[in-house]
């Protein structure tokens, strides 16, 4: 996967995505990164890349011109844009199911903004347009890093385990159950007695009713238009019933 990222910041980028299982990727040549400086790009001879909104108003806009030209030039080098991202307040919500649909391009763009926003024709350029949740940053820059990171695990071979990612919490549409390693006793807590119990049928079924035990209590929402096995059904009634009765 080739990832370009279109920042003011690029230095921000050095460390964090080199760290890690992202920087194992990049070492193992599952992802490639190229950080674009779009100021680099600018034809201002002050090399502003912001302006004063027309009509008014508080705070700058990110000049159209840099980005457009950042843009064309990391599109020379790659030709299939793939998916073009801008990181933006206004955009869809990130979430699990948005990384594992990006984790299915060959190229993604992300472009990280600065001050107030945008010249509306920036969003021309793009197919996406994302948000890390409702909440706002100085810039896309540590947003730009959180959806790298959710959608580069997702790569096959970038986990050292196959099967954990699919495990994860949202994954399967539910928090994900309780977990323990060894000792099997610390300080007087215990690992539940099914884990060691070596019947993985039954193992499943209690990670399976943890998981929905959890996901009710904790983020009922998510159990919402949720497609639910029969017997998960059956679980998630009984944890009701227990519920009910205390």
């Amino acid at each position: 996967m080739q990832i370009d990222i279109l920042s003011l910041f690029p230095e921000m980028f050095a460390g964090p995505l080199h760290e890690s299982m992202i920087g194992n990727a990049i070492e193992n040549d599952v992802i490639n990164v190229d950080v674009t400086n779009f100021r680099d790009f600018t034809t201002d001879k002050h090399n502003h890349v912001d302006d004063y909104p027309y009509g008014g108003g508080a705070g700058m806009l990110l000049q159209p011109q840099p980005i457009f030209d950042a843009l064309a030039s990391v599109q020379e080098k790659h030709p299939a844009p793939g998916r073009v991202i801008l990181l933006d307040p206004a955009g869809v919500q990130f979430n699990q199911h948005v990384a594992e649909d990006f984790a299915q391009e060959e190229h993604l763009t992300f472009i990280c903004g600065h001050y107030e926003g945008y010249d509306e024709r920036i969003r021309s350029l793009v197919t996406d347009e994302v948000s890390l949740g409702d909440y706002v940053l100085t810039g896309g820059e540590l947003g730009a890093m959180v959806m790298i990171d959710a959608t580069v695990r997702l790569l096959p071979g970038v986990l050292g385990n196959s099967e954990s990612a699919p495990g994860d919490s949202f994954s399967s549409g539910l928090l994900e159950y309780p977990q323990y390693t060894r000792p099997a006793y610390f300080r007087g807590m215990k690992v539940p007695d099914i884990l060691l119990s070596g019947d993985h049928g039954k193992i499943d079924d209690w990670r399976l009713e943890q998981a929905l035990k959890r996901t009710y209590e904790r983020r009922p929402d998510m159990l919402t238009g949720l497609s639910l096995s029969g017997k998960a059904k059956q679980m998630l009634a009984d944890i009701k019933a227990d519920e009910s009765e205390v």
